[in-house]
């Protein structure tokens, strides 16, 4: 399980702020984020060694995809394709709403069940594969929204019912103003399911975090911390000719 936080403000300086922690096999080789594609320049994301995929992802006309698994279908699967191909195959497109459509077109049997945001400075979309048929999307509402292994802001999530109101409390108000957010992010607190920094159970953990705010002009801002939020330090991301604000310590 991951979490994707999205808070969508329309008529605020930054429209779209974005919190994540990516839940990893800790084993599993990955790359910061970067331009790691030859085919795709324009795309900065991390990528996962093992199957060479991304767990999230911005691009030129600055649409952000990241993927998530749904409960129980953590980990790869015989006769499936990873599900790391799907964020950069939505970075392929200048709108959320058109990355958010080529997505709902594929055979969503392909993959595992997966959840997707999809966002820009207009909006955000939430994306849903569940192993068959094909994926359906639908439209984030402004304010914060809380997105795990389960629909958006979904009660029966543990970790949802445990953090959405803390995160819905103090909200940032720009690309450094993180710090309440931080705090919640690097929470390890809580039960199995609740914790959304994840203590180390196995292999399995918080492997990473991150901070992308997009000004209302298009400029956007991301920072990284290559491992669990409690302890990595948050980098910015170089995001090359994609215009970028200047960034300082939280």
């Amino acid at each position: 399980m991951c979490t994707v936080i999205v808070l969508l403000r329309p008529n605020h300086r930054y429209p779209l702020m974005l919190a994540a922690n990516r839940d990893e096999h800790r084993k599993r080789p990955w790359d910061p984020p970067g331009r790691h594609w030859p085919d795709q320049p324009d795309v900065v994301a991390g990528r996962d060694r093992t199957a060479g995929g991304t767990w999230m992802g911005i691009n030129r006309a600055g649409v952000v995809a990241a993927i998530l698994n749904r409960a129980g279908t953590l980990g790869p699967i015989l006769g499936k394709r990873s599900r790391g191909e799907l964020p950069l195959m939505a970075l392929r497109h200048a709108t959320a709403w058109e990355a958010a459509e080529a997505v709902t077109r594929v055979d969503a049997g392909a993959w595992r069940d997966f959840n997707m945001v999809v966002a820009d400075r207009t909006g955000a979309i939430f994306v849903r594969g569940l192993g068959e048929g094909r994926p359906t999307a639908v439209a984030l509402p402004d304010g914060v929204s809380m997105v795990t292994a389960y629909d958006p802001n979904d009660p029966e999530s543990p970790r949802v019912a445990r953090h959405l109101p803390r995160l819905c409390h103090d909200l940032p108000d720009g690309p450094h103003g993180w710090s309440a957010w931080r705090t919640i992010l690097a929470d390890q607190s809580g039960g199995v399911g609740e914790q959304i920094n994840v203590v180390p159970r196995g292999d399995f953990a918080t492997v990473s975090s991150s901070f992308l705010t997009i000004r209302a002009d298009g400029c956007p801002n991301w920072l990284f911390a290559a491992g669990p939020p409690h302890e990595a330090e948050f980098r910015p991301v170089a995001l090359g000719r994609i215009p970028v604000i200047p960034v300082h310590a939280l």
